[in-house]
């Protein structure tokens, strides 16, 4: 018998880790995946924490809807080799949440936390040229900068960082960026 089923504590959440930007694509795979080899009862649940933001855009407000936990999706799921190997394979997926290969099940209060009926809303902070950043992930997270550019679609900023002698352009997606603490 191998550790995963030893593991085996029934239907509980576990977290999957995936490249980033796979969330979506590792949900839609797994549960073509359940369906197919009809694994109802084995994998009950999968989610994408998300929450909707209000951003305001020039005097207009837009509603999207921006991942919790980006790179990760939660599954509830009894843990055996078979249920470990399918999500475990899925393309875009590196591995589950834990220690080494052994996946960790979420304790009833972080599920709580994290999974909730309630939609959760967020208003972003309006950003302009100009304005200074602080980059919140990444290579370059705590430096901050000046807002030089954001893309049409309000995806993507350029920030200038100031280095020895000149600024330097860094391209990011606006959700690495926050507006600086006044001083």
């Amino acid at each position: 018998m191998s550790d995963i089923n030893e593991m085996n504590v029934g239907l509980r959440w576990y977290v999957a880790h995936t490249y980033s930007g796979y969330e979506n694509k590792v949900k839609t795979n797994l549960e073509k995946i359940v369906e197919n080899r009809s694994m109802q009862e084995m994998i009950t649940d999968i989610r994408i924490p998300t929450e909707t933001v209000v951003e305001s855009d020039g005097g207009r407000e837009k509603e999207v809807e921006s991942k919790i936990f980006p790179s990760y999706v939660l599954i509830k799921m009894v843990m055996t080799d078979e249920t470990w190997h399918i999500v475990r394979n899925i393309r875009g997926v590196t591995g589950f949440v834990g220690p080494g290969s052994k996946p960790v099940p979420l304790t009833d209060e972080e599920v709580a936390a994290i999974i909730t009926d309630e939609p959760v809303v967020t208003v972003a902070t309006t950003l302009e040229i100009g304005d200074m950043v602080e980059i919140i992930d990444g290579l370059f997270r705590g430096q901050s900068g000046r807002l030089a550019e954001i893309s049409e679609d309000g995806e993507n900023v350029t920030v200038l960082i100031p280095t020895v002698g000149r600024d330097m352009p860094l391209e990011l997606e606006r959700k690495f960026i926050k507006k600086a603490a006044e001083l």
